[in-house]
């Protein structure tokens, strides 16, 4: 196989249906919530219900940036036809969470009482955190949904 052969294989990119967009979102977010919904109460001093409210208007939000945003993605990638790799991955991740933070801070502004420059500070560090989560998610859902749907190719030795 040659060079260009593999990378455009490598880029084919199998269309996702909106229950799959749906499930992949509400995965990534319930995971998340899961994960930093309890240390966020801890560090802010603030009750996990109030905390746990926040992060579930928070994971709205960001399911439905989610769910867009990777659409979005899909197409460019599909008209472009570049590889996943570790730096479009990277550059995917950066360009979810900025969107995400034009919504964020205004709501945990008004949910926590806080200055917009606080609730940004905040964001940042929740950035901090959900970066390498997206990064690593992604990962582990390509590789997951490339074992469970898209079918492996025939093996051409048992062809022969």
């Amino acid at each position: 196989m040659s060079r260009n052969t593999r990378k455009a294989a490598k880029s084919a990119v199998p269309a996702k249906s909106v229950k799959e967009r749906a499930f992949h979102a509400l995965l990534f977010e319930l995971i998340g919530v899961a994960l930093f919904a309890p240390a966020l109460a801890w560090v802010l001093g603030q009750s996990l219900g109030k905390m746990g409210a926040m992060t579930v208007m928070i994971s709205t939000v960001a399911m439905l940036w989610n769910m867009l945003f990777n659409a979005g993605f899909d197409r460019l990638r599909g008209r472009f036809g570049f590889a996943l790799n570790l730096k479009v991955r990277a550059l995917h991740a950066v360009a979810f969470e900025t969107g995400l933070i034009t919504v964020v801070v205004p709501l945990a502004a008004w949910w926590l009482s806080i200055s917009l420059w606080q609730a940004f500070l905040l964001d940042i560090g929740l950035l901090l955190l959900f970066l390498p989560y997206t990064l690593l998610f992604n990962i582990a859902y390509d590789k997951a949904r490339e074992r469970l749907v898209v079918s492996p190719e025939p093996n051409v030795r048992a062809n022969r």
